[in-house]
């Protein structure tokens, strides 16, 4: 009986320790429409991110990351669970006006925007698995999935729906813009009850509207000739200052050293010079002013910082994150955990991404293929481009292509030269890896034997 005393009590110290100390807290920073290019560390001539240049420099830092979908809210489901587009099922941003999404909100008894939110009621999130395990967690900034309480957060600012704009994150929104009480007090509770944290941070900047303030529009408005570029530029060094606050306040309360911290944007952004708007061939489009980002880990003590130059994508995060917090997340994640050669510092044995991007507007609820325009992989220095001719939506952006396209990145990093004719063996060998990862059956590529 004594033995069996002592080895019951030898196990709740060592689960107790595990849940507590030996977890460290996570932050992740998720910028919102913001190009590749557009840091001081990624080369930009004129945008100036010293606090996101530090936090490059503290972090093992993949300048070719990537998001397998490059449009708001498809971006953060795939942040929250996980999973590719396809897979998690929220393709666009809002349900389209079509008799499919019709029926299906008539035989579940719900609104078609209802409908889709509940997708995210069917899937595991990274913060409820976190829950699991001991963490609080907040939400601040961009999110769709109705109130923070259904993606699984403890705390957060979204409410869910209160007015017709306030789809994407309605209080959530002010955080960065309004200051970031919210996440020290947070943070503060945290601490208070010993329990790790993790801090969903996605403000709804450089986003529109580009509200700098006065003195960072001034600052650039004397380097650029176009207002509207002026604009967005002091709206990522604004986004950069905030970045600084959040990681000076982890710094002053004596707890980064025990926090992971992991940077990536949502989608890319091109800033049209003639108005408030963006190129067609960032945002929401498979190229890489669209897709790729820098993604950064950032951890004391446990990852080393170094340049890493591999393949990187978002949809590694969530099983990196939940190994770090020594938690055993679902069979089906599609990432890699990152984890053991951000330690070890060894090359990642991967050469190889996909991404897929569908419609602004999703024409089937429970069909994402009825959305699909793109697919894409990258091997190495290839990209292959495949187009499809879903259903655009109402905000039209269908693709041009009419045939395969193929980059050679290394040379061509801004997709310039279409070599798709002049290497036919490469162009189907990488349209077969597409169909292995993920096989459409209804909707019809573009120029493809």
């Amino acid at each position: 009986m004594k033995k069996s005393l002592i080895l019951l009590s030898i196990l709740t110290l060592a689960a107790s320790l595990v849940s507590g100390e030996d977890r460290p807290n996570i932050v992740l920073i998720i910028s919102d429409d913001q190009a590749w290019t557009d840091y001081s560390f990624m080369g930009h001539e004129h945008i100036q991110t010293p606090r996101l240049d530090r936090l490059a420099a503290e972090s093992a830092t993949f300048r070719r990351g990537y998001v397998p979908t490059a449009l708001c809210r498809p971006a953060l489901m795939t942040l929250a669970t996980g999973l590719y587009t396809h897979q998690n099922r929220t393709s666009g941003n809002d349900p389209a006006d079509t008799e499919q999404n019709a029926t299906h909100a008539r035989a579940a008894g719900k609104t078609a925007k209802e409908l889709l939110i509940s997708h995210i009621d069917e899937l595991p999130t990274l913060p409820q698995l976190l829950g699991e395990a001991g963490y609080l967690s907040h939400q601040s900034g961009k999110w769709w999935e109705g109130s923070y309480q259904r993606g699984g957060f403890t705390h957060g600012m979204t409410r869910g729906y209160p007015k017709p704009r306030g789809r994407h994150g309605d209080d959530g929104l002010k955080i960065g813009r309004e200051g970031l009480d919210p996440v020290f007090d947070f943070i503060d509770e945290a601490e208070e009850q010993d329990k790790p944290f993790f801090v969903w941070y996605a403000p709804f900047l450089p986003h529109t509207p580009h509200t700098p303030p006065a003195r960072l529009f001034d600052k650039y408005k004397e380097l650029v000739d176009s207002e509207f570029v002026a604009k967005y530029y002091a709206m990522c060094e604004w986004f950069d200052e905030t970045c600084g606050q959040l990681l000076d306040g982890l710094e002053n309360r004596g707890v980064r050293d025990n926090t992971l911290v992991v940077y990536v944007t949502d989608n890319g952004w091109i800033q049209r010079e003639d108005r408030n708007g963006y190129d067609r061939h960032s945002k929401r489009s498979p190229y890489e002013a669209g897709t790729r980002t820098p993604i950064m880990f950032s951890w004391p003590g446990k990852i080393a910082p170094s340049e890493r130059p591999e393949l990187c994508s978002s949809i590694d995060i969530v099983p990196t994150i939940l190994a770090a917090a020594k938690v055993t997340g679902p069979k089906n994640l599609p990432g890699l955990n990152l984890l053991p050669v951000l330690e070890s510092g060894k090359k990642i044995r991967r050469n190889t991404l996909f991404g897929e991007s569908f419609a602004h507007d999703i024409a089937d609820i429970h069909n994402p293929e009825a959305s699909l325009l793109y697919r894409w992989v990258i091997e190495d220095e290839w990209k292959l481009l495949l187009s499809y001719d879903g259903r655009p939506g109402k905000m039209r952006y269908p693709p041009d292509e009419t045939a395969p396209l193929l980059f050679n990145l290394k040379s061509d990093p801004y997709e310039r030269t279409d070599l798709a004719d002049s290497n036919p063996r490469i162009v189907k060998r990488l349209a077969r890896k597409i169909d292995r990862w993920w096989p459409v059956e209804e909707r019809t590529v573009k120029g493809l034997d």
